[in-house]
């Protein structure tokens, strides 16, 4: 018993000490220190000569450290086994021609791909061994050779990749739809795939290409497979209308199974503006579901749409349209939305919170699922907000925080409560919230509750009455009001009345957000440029730039100062939250293709 417990102390520490080895062999490898690699990788290949990682590290330390004839016999000594892997000869060929010896290096290529004609199951280890040098044309040879001898191998996904490594696009294209043809890929992969190929211009040649193979797929071998495609194709050249003939052609043959796929192009098209064809999507969709729901938040998007550019002559029209779908639908616990939607238009639009207010608190008497409760406690909240009876607003928002505590709505709600008692003076309480949101697992909420957080703390300590806090917030009280005017008359009395004070690059920039919104371009500009040129060491530097790029990529069509801005952010600010959105579009008005 005695002895069998040494044997297992033995064999514990050679285990341990075998793997320290294995870790600081790679350390090494990888830092470069090649010829500390290669004395452990000697003494691990020793230990464990079936271990192909140890011999191929071991090779390229040999490599790396141009001692190819040393290469050269651990190589010839594994093929003198006789037991060796096929891919060896693909490494020793590899040895040859790092020493120019190209015709060894042929002859040993050669080699492994006999090894396929013999076996063709071989063909995966040696398509992968030559790609592992970039030998791609022999990579393809084996991966070609191994299907012809067995039918049953598929290493078309791999051919495909080698020919975007290559190049050659519309071979890899029909690799890829050959796949998807013979059912061996699903669409997702391989869109992940080819996405890298494609940009949003139509006349690039990929796209092209692209479009050329997949209509010769379809008229083949007519699947709805091909409409998905080129629905897919359509939408990132934005093409919306385009591909809605594609998935109205999609539904014909599905039906209502692929319903979801015309709300989510309805839904993007809407958010790259191109309102008139998300209008004729969500009338297609009114008039063909089947499903109540799904009609209902059609009419809803259409109203939205509407709403887009409405003035108060059309609110009366509107109007009536939401009292239609109230008739029509009434009050039930799967038609929250439209409640929701139509005391939202009264509040905001037409400023009668009095005649929302009972909406939601109808639609609060329902059987209500407990996110479905939230959902209208929360819309209740923002309207009694707006009616500045902010402890009615808070009761609601408490009981959501509460009620979602770990929830996203939960946080949320939290940072409602936060901003209704910053709206109400209590400058104090919203800090107490605010400082537990800055963890928020939202990355928009988390981002706001800094926001809020460094104005009120920035602004409390060198103004002990506050003065110039409140009057912000009444001015964004104002701007949440939808009195856009009034809230900038007020952000102006505080630049005017408070200059010099930190208070200032915030009434800069919440007033030029509302100038922008209002289509004072010129002024929002000026505001921003105000904010780089005097606080551009402080934390709203990088909004002033995002916002500045925005209005000179969406309004003044002014790529190169819009590039110029996003630019700064990528260099200047790279813990800024826009560093995502201006790091997407800088590339794409450089020219990059964007997946």
């Amino acid at each position: 018993m005695k002895k069998n417990c040494v044997l297992l102390w033995f064999f514990l520490l050679s285990v341990s000490l075998w793997g320290q080895d294995d870790f600081l062999a790679k350390q090494y490898l990888n830092n470069g220190e090649y010829e500390k690699a290669k004395a452990f990788y000697e003494r691990l290949v020793v230990q464990n000569p079936r271990r192909m990682d140890f011999a191929e590290n071991l090779v390229n330390c040999y490599q790396q450290l141009e001692e190819f004839e040393k290469a050269e016999t651990f190589l010839q000594d594994r093929i003198a086994t006789g037991s060796a892997y096929p891919t060896i000869y693909i490494d020793l060929g590899y040895n040859y021609r790092l020493q120019d010896r190209i015709g060894e290096a042929r002859e040993n290529y050669e080699k492994a791909l006999q090894a396929i004609e013999k076996n063709p199951n071989y063909g995966y280890g040696i398509g992968v061994g030559f790609q592992r040098y970039a030998l791609l044309d022999y990579s393809l040879k084996a991966y070609e050779r191994a299907m012809e001898l067995n039918p049953d191998l598929d290493y078309n996904f791999q051919i495909a990749l080698i020919y975007g490594e290559q190049g050659n696009i519309e071979k890899m294209f029909r690799a890829y739809t050959d796949l998807l043809g013979n059912g061996r890929a699903s669409i997702e992969n391989v869109l992940g795939k080819i996405g890298d190929f494609i940009s949003e211009d139509p006349k690039e040649e990929k796209n092209q290409l692209l479009k050329k193979v997949v209509l010769e797929k379809a008229q083949k071998e007519p699947a709805v497979l091909w409409n998905e495609l080129l629905s897919w194709l359509f939408v990132q050249q934005k093409q919306f209308n385009y591909a809605f003939l594609q998935e109205k052609a999609i539904y014909k043959r599905t039906g209502e199974a692929s319903m979801e796929r015309l709300i989510a192009l309805g839904n993007n098209a809407l958010e790259e503006g191109s309102a008139a064809t998300a209008t004729d999507i969500f009338k297609y969709i009114e008039k063909n579901s089947t499903d109540p729901v799904i009609r209902l938040n059609a009419q809803l998007n259409l109203l939205d749409i509407k709403l887009l550019t409405a003035t108060a002559k059309d609110y009366s029209e509107i109007d009536e349209q939401y009292r239609e779908l109230v008739d029509t639908y009434g009050y039930q616990s799967n038609t929250l939305q439209l409640q929701v939607a139509y005391a939202n238009f009264l509040t905001f639009r037409r400023g009668e919170s009095a005649r929302a207010i009972p909406i939601l608190k109808r639609s609060l008497e329902l059987p209500l699922p407990k996110y479905g409760e939230a959902y209208i406690k929360m819309a209740l909240g923002d309207i009694l907000v707006f009616d500045q009876r902010f402890n009615e607003a808070l009761i609601y928002f408490s009981q959501v925080q509460k009620n979602l505590k770990n929830d996203v709505l939960g946080q949320e709600a939290r940072f409602k409560v936060a901003q209704t008692s910053f709206y109400k003076g209590d400058f104090e309480w919203a800090l107490t919230q605010l400082k537990v949101l800055r963890g928020s697992t939202s990355q928009l909420t988390a981002n706001d509750a800094m926001q809020l957080s460094l104005l009120i703390s920035d602004n409390s300590l060198e103004d002990s009455t506050q003065t110039a806090l409140k009057k912000y917030a009444r001015a964004d009280l104002l701007a949440y009001q939808n009195k856009k005017t009034e809230a900038i008359a007020v952000l102006e009395e505080i630049l005017q009345q408070h200059k010099g004070e930190s208070i200032e690059d915030e009434a800069l920039l919440r007033q030029a957000q509302l100038l922008a919104g209002a289509g004072d371009t010129e002024a929002a500009l000026f505001n921003y440029t105000k904010i780089i040129e005097f606080y551009g060491d402080d934390i709203l530097a990088d909004d002033a730039h995002f916002a500045m790029a925005e209005l000179f990529r969406t309004v003044l069509n002014q790529p190169e100062k819009a590039k110029y801005h996003y630019e700064q952010i990528l260099y200047k600010y790279q813990d800024s939250y826009f560093f995502p959105q201006a790091r997407k579009y800088f590339r794409i008005l450089r020219g990059d293709v964007i997946n």
